[in-house]
Order: structure tokens, then C-alpha cells, then sequence
């Protein structure tokens, strides 16, 4: 198996919690400005979306608060774990999240780091709503009940 197959849609940091907390409502995928240090520890699967977050400054798109742990082998040319990154969009895309966040209430949410085909390191970010504590229960209630409707059907079938 060549390399870039290994490294393909490889899932490096994933937030679990987003998809609970959130209502996302819309997705989109965006590039991120990392140092090599940074790229390294991705593909070591280390790095840490869950407590992170995306905010616009101007016409651009920061990730903020993403812990992407030093590099063992770099030395003194590693990074700092928690400084900002920039994220790589579009203009229309970024005049689209910046203008939602603002007006409508909405976050940025980062949903989770991969890999794609060619081997660059993309951020899968959300645009979403936070849950009330009543929606997230109707949530979980609504789960349980189709699982166990999968249950009963695996049953009699």
C-alpha cells in the first residue's frame, strides 16, 4: 500500500462532544497554517479540538485554543501547543461564517483534523447553534429509542 493511501481521510483530532452540544447546521472544510513541528504531532494522532474554537478577526478566521502537543524530535524548533492558527477559506466562505457568527447568534465550531488524499491536514468546521439543556435530553431520548427499535427489529427478523 503507497503511503498517501495510508494517509488518506485519516482522522488525526475529532470533538466528540460538538455534535451534542451544538446543532450543527451547516459544514465546510478549511486549511490550516501549520509548522512542520505541528504537522509531525498530527500525524501522530496527539492533538486536542475539544476545548477549541474558531473566531473571526477582521476577514479572517482563527482556530484558537486547539492543543496540537510539541514534536519530541524537533528540538528547539518546536511550536507553541496552544498558540492560534490561521484557518485557510475562501472569501466568500469566510464574509459567510464571519457574517453568521455575527448576526445570527451562531459559533464556529471545529468538529474534527484529518488528512486528505494529497496528505495536507484540513479542520472540518461547524457552523451551529449551542443546545438547550432540554433539547439535548430530546436528543439522547430520541437515540435511545432508535436503538432499541434496532434491537426489537433484530429480534423478530
Amino acid at each position: 500500500m503507497a503511503k498517501s493511501d495510508i494517509a488518506a481521510h485519516r482522522v488525526a483530532a475529532q470533538n466528540r462532544k460538538a455534535r451534542h452540544t451544538y446543532e450543527i447546521e451547516d459544514t465546510l472544510e478549511a486549511g490550516m497554517v501549520l509548522m512542520g513541528s505541528e504537522v509531525k504531532a498530527l500525524r501522530e494522532g496527539r492533538a486536542n479540538i475539544a476545548e477549541s474554537y474558531a473566531k473571526a478577526e477582521g476577514d479572517e478566521v482563527w482556530l484558537v485554543n486547539a492543543h496540537i502537543p510539541e514534536y519530541k524530535q524537533a528540538g528547539q524548533f518546536n511550536h507553541e501547543p496552544r498558540r492560534p492558527r490561521k484557518l485557510l477559506l475562501k472569501k466568500r466562505e469566510a464574509a459567510k461564517l464571519i457574517g453568521a457568527s455575527e448576526r445570527e447568534g451562531m459559533t464556529l465550531v471545529p468538529l474534527k483534523v484529518y488528512f486528505n488524499n494529497r496528505g495536507i491536514a484540513k479542520l472540518e468546521l461547524g457552523l451551529g447553534k449551542g443546545k438547550k439543556h432540554y433539547d439535548k435530553r430530546e436528543t439522547q431520548k430520541k437515540r435511545d429509542w432508535d436503538r432499541q427499535k434496532a434491537r426489537l427489529l433484530r429480534e423478530k427478523g
